[in-house]
């Protein structure tokens, strides 16, 4: 009789949690009303910190907070500000509303695209932009417009404005008053 071979244990996965992040995360309790409430103020943290939410992160927020995983994933999804991947040390959305849309932003948004070798929604090889689109930047009267994660407004943009822009953009995060 042959010896049975030994079950075979599901690969462990490593956390991407930190104990700190978990206690912030746990310090938020007394500050709402249920567990289930602080799943925003969560994924806020992990974005923070990571610049995006694995899918990994979670299952850990789900666990800490004691609600099914799913529920973590709907509150992520209702908010477009949480991407799975990382994204570029600078986030700028080319807006495609009405507004922007009859002056040229899906024109632009392509341009833009076009000129740093990516497609919308993918971040520069070089880790320094992500480009992405809005539906709406509520800037209307700078048509078409743009606007990157650190406040910076831009508007009204054409093609020689997007390349300046985006040459701006490239060198780094701005913590300045926002400009037209």
């Amino acid at each position: 009789m042959a010896a049975e071979a030994p079950a075979q244990q599901p690969p462990r996965k490593i956390a991407i949690l930190t104990e700190p992040m978990k206690e912030a995360i746990r310090a938020l309790f007394p500050r709402y009303p249920s567990k289930r409430a602080v799943t925003l103020p969560a994924l806020h943290m992990v974005h923070e910190h990571y610049r995006c939410v694995p899918l990994q992160a979670m299952a850990e927020i789900a666990e800490i907070l004691e609600i099914a995983p799913a529920d973590v994933h709907d509150t992520m999804s209702f908010y477009g500000f949480f991407p799975q991947a990382p994204l570029g040390d600078v986030r700028v959305w080319v807006c495609r509303s009405i507004s922007c849309m009859l002056r040229g932003g899906d024109e632009l948004l392509g341009h833009a695209c076009r000129r740093l070798g990516v497609e919308r929604g993918e971040t520069t090889p070089d880790g320094k932009l992500t480009v992405e689109f809005a539906e709406c930047l509520g800037i209307c009267d700078h048509a078409p417009a743009a606007l990157a994660d650190d406040g910076r407004v831009y508007g009204p943009l054409d093609e020689a404005g997007v390349d300046a822009m985006l040459d701006e953009l490239k060198r780094g995060r701005k913590d300045e008053a926002p400009h037209v």
